[in-house]
């Protein structure tokens, strides 16, 4: 069997890739390990609306689109409240499964194929190309496939990485998550998404509530150490504003992973082979999201990869201009991101409370109202604390990092 691209990994960033080439008239084929494309799911699906757009996946269509939101509120350990009501919806949720689906069959009606049940086991390499992959099928049979460029879009595992002999993120850099989607949550905005801060709770990370215009919503919580569920035992029990909120609710299911939050990795390619989303780290390291980089680099790929092709050459030396778009795309907005979330890592639960005390004294809510972009944090901050409403909170957190850094 062969194809002239081969990827590994039927979620967002793989989907999007195989629309991208498959509708460049590349024979691009996909192996999923699943019976189904987007279960389980791992991911809360909090999007940028404006991102969703500038891909041309918004507006979505009817199912996958759960809320929209204009507002988040953020809370301290001891309930302090800091609330951004923005002019317009921002953010969306959508139904991760649901949502992969319709990349996926986007990708099918684009032109490429999908093979589920395919355990992808390992890379073909040959004089020190990739030459394909090595699946598992429905039937335990080992199945060569032969490939001009393989994209590799496995998820957190990424074992294909390694087999290249490219670095993968670092294991420090990972964060434990628990998702859950639960019903009769009270007392919460159906526009605003709700933010719970501080070691206490979520040790190295944050915990996140989600409503849904069915009543129902998606809680999660992440941590640096510890366990996820323990954690989460805590703040339904101990938090002050949590533990109202959730008080009655009843879990209607609960998954858990890792999230890679340490920044773009230095080198996604080599001959034949390209990265693409979780396994490349192309995810935010403030709020751990990846869909949106992940599916913006899958573009990417997809464009670098299909020119090499045209050109007969898909040597590293070619294929190294997606290193350089996505760092020029994403580099900047990563790096500034990384160093917020190692800056507030390094807040006592006090500072955090009194840094959402002093925004809020300071009007600091009001700088934020007209944002429209979430993703690009680096340039959306910068913006901010150009205005005036924002001097003094930029002031006092600048005073803490340096304290932090001295």
């Amino acid at each position: 069997m062969q194809s002239t691209v081969v990827i590994v990994g039927g979620g967002p960033a793989g989907s999007f890739a195989a629309y991208e080439l498959a509708k460049r008239g590349v024979d691009v084929s996909v192996f999923e390990e699943h019976s189904q494309i987007g279960v389980p799911s791992h991911c809360a699906g909090h999007l940028s609306i404006k991102s969703l757009k500038n891909l041309g996946l918004y507006p979505l269509p009817k199912g996958v689109l759960e809320n929209e939101f204009s507002g988040v509120n953020f809370y301290s350990s001891n309930g302090t409240k800091f609330a951004v009501c923005l002019s317009k919806p921002v953010t969306c949720a959508v139904n991760r499964e649901l949502f992969d689906k319709y990349l996926a069959e986007k990708a099918q009606a684009a032109g490429a194929k999908y093979f589920f049940g395919s355990h992808v086991s390992s890379l073909i390499v040959e004089d020190d190309y990739v030459k394909g992959i090595h699946v598992i099928n429905r039937e335990r049979l080992k199945v060569p496939v032969e490939a001009k460029v393989v994209i590799d879009a496995e998820g957190i595992s990424a074992r294909l990485l390694r087999q290249v002999g490219l670095s993968p993120f670092s294991r420090d850099s990972l964060v434990y998550a628990v998702e859950a989607e639960v019903e009769n949550v009270r007392n919460v905005e159906e526009n605003a998404v709700e933010v719970y801060m501080g070691s206490n709770y979520a040790p190295g990370f944050y915990a996140w509530l989600i409503p849904r215009l069915d009543g129902t919503a998606k809680l999660g919580l992440a941590v640096k150490k510890g366990s996820p569920k323990d954690f989460l035992e805590r703040l339904l029990r101990k938090h002050p504003v949590a533990s109202n909120q959730l008080r009655d609710a009843k879990f209607l299911r609960v998954n858990f992973h890792a999230i890679p939050i340490g920044g773009l990795i230095k080198k996604a390619y080599g001959n034949g082979f390209l990265a693409v989303g979780d396994c490349a780290s192309q995810v935010k390291p403030t709020t751990g999201g990846g869909v949106i980089f992940g599916v913006s680099c899958a573009r990417i790929a997809a464009e670098v990869a299909s020119q090499a092709l045209k050109i007969g050459d898909v040597s590293a030396t070619s294929l190294k201009l997606y290193m350089k778009r996505v760092q020029g795309a994403f580099g900047f907005d990563s790096q500034i991101m990384l160093r917020l979330r190692n800056f507030f890592n390094t807040l006592s639960d006090e500072q955090l409370d009194n840094v959402l005390r002093f925004a809020t004294k300071t009007g600091f809510a009001s700088a934020l109202r007209n944002i429209e972009e979430i993703d690009f944090q680096g340039h959306t901050l910068i913006n901010v604390f150009m205005k005036p409403s924002a001097y003094a909170t930029l002031v006092y957190l600048a005073y803490l990092y340096m304290s932090a850094n001295a």
